[in-house]
């Protein structure tokens, strides 16, 4: 059984896209009937998300930490007791290809790292979507780790003793966890999965943060940061 991890919080406007978008990822008839669960870990949402996610009849567990990292673990978890060979994470902002899950189990790795691009830059400075282009390495081999494009075979999973948590970078730390007991990482450009380039940050020092530094350096004229995932 494959199972797809999404943590939550507070995400009623954006999760139902990411979750149909997993739902037919994980229809793919590349993956020959293998059963796939979706896990939502809602971790302290106050909003409507819950019921987005039970009326699409998806897994999920409550979490009350505030952390992404405690979150990813216990959807983790809860998919491992249920069965899981292979755990891949998005988050809830984000749209996974079709063919999503087939490549990445077809990539043949241990864990699988794959690149973001972003859906809308409506609101950020003309120049934005080429400053990002610049800062990230599109192709295999790529450096890049993000939660929204991530796979992990579960014994790799236990090997690395799993998502810390890590209220920030839980990805990297896994990862960096994996490269430390030489297991095998495909760092592939496809498939990339579109996520947003929203401004109110779920997670304090992630993704939206980063964007805002990339414009305050345009308006600056200045250098573009490099991106650290």
């Amino acid at each position: 059984m494959i199972a797809v991890l999404v943590p939550a919080h507070d995400e009623e406007q954006l999760i139902a896209a990411c979750l149909r978008s997993v739902l037919v990822a994980a229809g793919a008839p590349g993956l020959y009937g293998e059963e796939v669960r979706v896990v939502v870990a809602l971790d302290r949402c106050t909003d409507g998300t819950g019921g987005i996610v039970d009326a699409l009849g998806v897994d999920s567990v409550v979490v009350d930490r505030g952390n992404v990292g405690a979150a990813r673990g216990a959807a983790a978890e809860h998919a491992i007791a249920l069965g899981a060979r292979w755990l891949a994470t998005t988050d809830a902002d984000s749209l996974v290809p079709p063919d999503w899950l087939v490549a990445q189990l077809a990539h043949g790795g241990d864990a699988f790292c794959g690149i973001v691009t972003v859906a809308d830059w409506r609101g950020y400075p003309p120049t934005m979507a080429i400053a990002f282009a610049g800062t990230t390495v599109a192709g295999d081999g790529h450096p890049h780790v993000h939660g929204a494009n991530l796979g992990i075979s579960v014994e790799a999973y236990r090997r690395c003793g799993g998502f810390a948590a890590l209220a920030l970078s839980e990805d990297v730390a896994l990862i960096e966890a994996a490269m430390a007991v030489e297991l095998c990482i495909a760092r592939k450009a496809h498939p990339s999965v579109v996520t947003s380039a929203r401004r109110d940050a779920r997670a304090s020092g992630g993704f939206s943060d980063y964007l805002r530094a990339m414009e305050q350096v345009l308006a600056g004229n200045g250098g573009i940061p490099v991106a650290g995932n």
